[in-house]
């Protein structure tokens, strides 16, 4: 619908006003023939009725309209007209084309989004500042947050059931697995010859290694960096079946005899020359896998392996 005439000052000129509200044009859409021109919710309303225009009766539809000439254009945006918050007291005479910005900052408008100055800060409307009760408010909030308290709580509640069911699930797995590894051995040989290849193609794959400063040995890591170590073994297609292994095994707490005490080191600190030990990709580490190392003795080795950290002092052969 079109702006109301008296809202403007001045005398507005006759074809700057819809035929059909009597207002100055809003949106304006003009027929393309007869050239009349209306407010574009007007005769989209007039159109849902009849495909014809209202003031020669000539055939058109709706998509047939097309924008008004430029020069109407602008002489609607020079028009001078009042604020929609006149009646709210706002004095302000305006260009049309600059309403819009205005009616957003408009400090009279009854929609203006305004903070509660009372205690509770929720933002609403201006006009519906004087109803407002905080107490009101803040009950809705508390409730609402109940609720999906409410829903949490039962949304964990089936998911622990759903996990109670898993861990029940996986229990009647394994004892089903140990039945059949128990009826039938060779099974059980054969997954462990599986597992060994596995462990002996990663092997394989990864760097000689030379330790040039066995001083430099980090025997007690703490979780972050064995985290790091963790993840690197991980990344160079360390089997997933003894990676916790290794790790375990990278703190002095599991290491065998000839490796658990820092006099046992120093003592035998050439001896570990001996070892065959393999880089863990871009750390300062190597592993040193039992199948490699059967020459050592078993105060020297662990299964399947075990982790060595250093501050400095690895280098690839």
């Amino acid at each position: 619908m079109g702006y109301d005439v008296t809202r403007f000052q001045g005398e507005v000129d006759e074809d700057l006003l819809c035929p059909i509200c009597s207002g100055v044009l809003e949106e304006p859409v003009q027929a393309p023939h007869c050239e009349h021109a209306f407010c574009n919710a007007c005769i989209t309303q007039w159109f849902a009725q009849q495909q014809i225009c209202p003031v020669d009766r000539t055939v058109v539809t709706l998509a047939h309209l097309r924008p008004v000439p430029r020069i109407m254009r602008n002489m609607l945006s020079k028009l001078q007209i009042s604020c929609d918050n006149a009646s709210f007291g706002c004095t302000a005479t305006l260009r049309l084309d600059q309403l819009q910005s205005h009616l957003k900052d408009c400090e009279h408008n009854p929609k203006r989004p305004v903070n509660c100055e009372a205690g509770c800060g929720l933002e609403m409307p201006k006009d519906e500042q004087s109803n407002h009760n905080c107490i009101k408010h803040l009950r809705s909030v508390v409730q609402q947050q109940q609720t999906k308290i409410s829903e949490l709580e039962k949304t964990v509640a089936e998911h622990k059931h759903q996990l109670g069911e898993q861990k029940r699930d996986i229990q009647l797995l394994k004892a089903y697995m140990r039945a059949i590894r128990s009826a039938n051995p060779n099974l059980q040989n054969l997954e462990e010859s599986i597992e060994y290849n596995e462990i002996l193609e990663w092997v394989n794959s990864m760097q000689p290694a030379r330790v040039t400063r066995w001083g430099g040995m980090i025997s007690t890591p703490d979780a972050v960096l064995q985290a790091v170590i963790k993840r690197s073994l991980i990344d160079s297609g360390c089997p997933l079946s003894i990676v916790n292994d290794l790790i375990e095994n990278a703190h002095e707490r599991n290491w065998p005899q000839g490796l658990a005490t820092l006099e046992t080191r120093q003592m035998n600190r050439r001896y570990y020359e001996n070892y065959v030990a393999k880089r863990i990709p871009g750390k300062q580490a190597v592993v040193v896998m039992a199948c490699e190392n059967q020459h050592m003795g078993e105060d020297m080795i662990l299964e399947p392996g075990l982790v060595m950290i250093f501050a400095h002092g690895v280098e690839e052969i």
